[in-house]
């Protein structure tokens, strides 16, 4: 029997990629919310991030993701050679990420870390839980920028009554491993989910934004040729 394709069918993005940085090895972009990382299954899920830059670069391949939600920086090897180069420093941790999020709430804490291992929930595809016994290590550090109270005029505002309370932490989030869906389920788990997450986040917190509130704002490694470490920002546009 033939696996289904995927029914979900994502709606089209109009925005474009940002190219923050190119040279022989590699490329570091500005993904925008709203599109996929890689095509998906369904024929009609073919625009991506790495559909788009084969056009113009074939040999490049991808050394890691950002959901479909979450907008800014990825890296991406201009070849095989330099994506090994590359995914060695991922697995050995010596890529340093950072993440801006708004989160439900305000935090009382100004900074700390969440520690909870996570796995997969196979009655409940594709989420994610929390499991300290069949699930893997996954720490996340957090630091709080801001605490506001939204407002109309805010660009991400959705006008809804389900949203109720409109109170948020912005947070800058730092992951020290790299789980699917990590920063969602930690926030998720401390009672401050994700604005706009709609797969962990109470009606009140999904309905607060038009979009996932989760950037990858800064990202630091090693450039694979000349061994300089490189530090891209992208500034959260939220």
């Amino acid at each position: 029997m033939q696996p289904q394709a995927d029914p979900f069918i994502v709606p089209e993005c109009h925005d474009e990629i940002e190219i923050l940085y190119r040279d022989e090895a590699l490329i570091l972009l500005n993904k925008p919310s709203g599109l996929l990382s890689l095509s998906g299954k369904h024929p009609e899920n073919k625009d991506s991030v790495h559909f788009r830059l084969v056009q113009r670069f074939p040999t490049c391949t991808m050394i890691h993701r950002l959901d479909f939600g979450t907008s800014g920086i990825m890296l991406v090897a201009m070849n095989k050679q330099i994506n090994a180069q590359l995914c060695c420093q991922f697995s050995e941790r010596t890529v340093s990420k950072r993440y801006t999020a708004l989160l439900h709430g305000h935090l009382e804490q100004d900074n700390g870390v969440i520690d909870q291992a996570i796995a997969k929930d196979k009655d409940n595809f594709p989420l994610m839980k929390i499991c300290q016994q069949t699930g893997k290590p996954a720490i996340s550090k957090f630091r709080v920028l801001e605490r506001f109270t939204q407002t109309p005029e805010a660009s991400f505002y959705r006008e809804d009554k389900r949203a109720g309370e409109r109170s948020v932490t912005r947070v800058e989030f730092e992951p020290v491993s790299g789980r699917t869906h990590q920063l969602r389920v930690h926030s998720q788990q401390i009672k401050h989910p994700i604005l706009g997450c709609d797969l962990y986040a109470s009606d009140q917190a999904y309905f607060m934004a038009t979009r996932l509130m989760l950037h990858a704002s800064e990202l630091s490694f090693d450039h694979p040729l000349s061994g300089e470490r490189m530090n891209i920002v992208s500034p959260s546009p939220f």
